[in-house]
């Protein structure tokens, strides 16, 4: 399976998303400055994948304080704050970004302290590292945890992309659906295109192509079409913030998906780790909402396909209300509602126990 993100020896690699499926290259970055743009130009998207980068970001922020400060452990501390407020501020609404970006640099200024500025070089690295490597095992139990929510003949809807590409391996949403699938379970996925950035026609027809599952594409609107058509059994999606009381932040669309689950009582399944929900928000109504540029809604591939003068409203994601929401998967179990209370149970025992 292909990886969005690979640390090579002080370099950090990140698969150009805008290049697939036409090409799969890589793209160097030197410094966290490259980093926090690889994240801010798309280069590498998905909540936990621009975790896994900005965590990388920070092994590269270290590296070049190391070199250009030496023992000046105040200097050092400074520039890795630094480093850490570029990054966060790349993307707003991914609360992994934060989260991973702020693991690294507390761990790293732990162990600073406690061993002085040479430690600062691997103590980030392995950081990040263990970052990378413990989301791909937390995405296979999501996966496994959500499978046995998929009834057996499901025909599934997912949108955007939250597989492998998206993570640091084997996908949240498209997790559940890769291991659905290998246990016999989905006879068919359907992937929503995801305009303006076509994440789901790009992104995931191809990881599930390249996989041998069975995926048919489909323009955003025509989903509730397909609903009432009675061809959609459950949704599957991921998830770039989700509140305490269980309000989801995903990709644009995903609301509208919600009210049409709704209308026509088809269960809709969150995927995520706990690392994406954000106990310091109360609801969704506090999730800060990314606005990109104009041009990704009113050109197509650089060229114009709305008259000249006028805008475009372009939302990167939206808030689904907890009461439309099935179910929310994690790494640790599945959570119901009532979302308030048993998020804050669960979610809390996981970050004591360091699942």
């Amino acid at each position: 399976m292909i990886s969005a993100v690979k640390w090579d020896d002080g370099v950090l690699w990140l698969l150009d998303q805008r290049a697939i499926p036409w090409r799969v290259e890589y793209v160097r970055c030197a410094d966290f400055r490259q980093t926090a743009k690889a994240i801010r130009d798309m280069v590498v998207r998905g909540a936990p994948a621009i975790g896994i980068a900005g965590a990388y970001g920070m092994a590269l922020a270290a590296i070049e304080a190391a070199s250009k400060f030496g023992s000046e452990m105040y200097e050092v501390k400074t520039f890795l704050t630094e480093a850490a407020q570029c990054l966060v501020s790349a993307r707003p609404t991914a609360v992994n970004l934060q989260w991973a970006v702020t693991r690294v640099l507390q761990k790293t200024l732990d162990a600073m302290n406690a061993q002085g500025v040479e430690s600062v070089v691997e103590c980030s690295a392995l950081e990040a590292a263990a970052i990378h490597s413990e989301d791909i095992e937390m995405n296979h139990r999501i996966g496994q945890n959500g499978s046995g929510l998929i009834k057996d003949g499901s025909r599934v809807l997912t949108h955007c992309n939250a597989g492998a590409l998206a993570t640091g391996g084997w996908g949240t949403a498209l997790g559940i659906v890769r291991q659905a699938w290998c246990d016999g379970k989905i006879a068919k996925v359907y992937a929503d295109e995801t305009r303006p950035f076509l994440q789901g026609a790009r992104l995931t027809a191809w990881e599930l192509e390249q996989d041998g599952i069975d995926v048919t594409v489909l323009c955003d609107s025509a989903a509730g079409y397909l609903m009432k058509l009675g061809m959609i059994d459950a949704v599957i999606v991921g998830a770039d913030r989700i509140a305490s009381n269980g309000d989801v932040a995903n990709k644009i669309g995903t609301y509208s998906l919600a009210c049409l689950c709704s209308h026509h009582r088809i269960p809709i399944y969150v995927a995520a780790p706990t690392s994406t929900f954000d106990l310091s928000i109360a609801d969704g109504d506090r999730i800060p909402i990314e606005y990109r540029d104009e041009k990704e809604v009113l050109e197509f591939m650089g060229k114009r396909v709305a008259p000249h003068g006028t805008t475009a409203f372009n939302p990167s994601f939206d808030v689904t209300p907890n009461t439309m929401i099935s179910a929310i998967v994690t790494e640790i179990g599945v959570i119901f509602p009532p979302y308030r209370e048993n998020i804050e149970s669960v979610i809390s025992e996981a970050r004591i126990h360091g699942a």
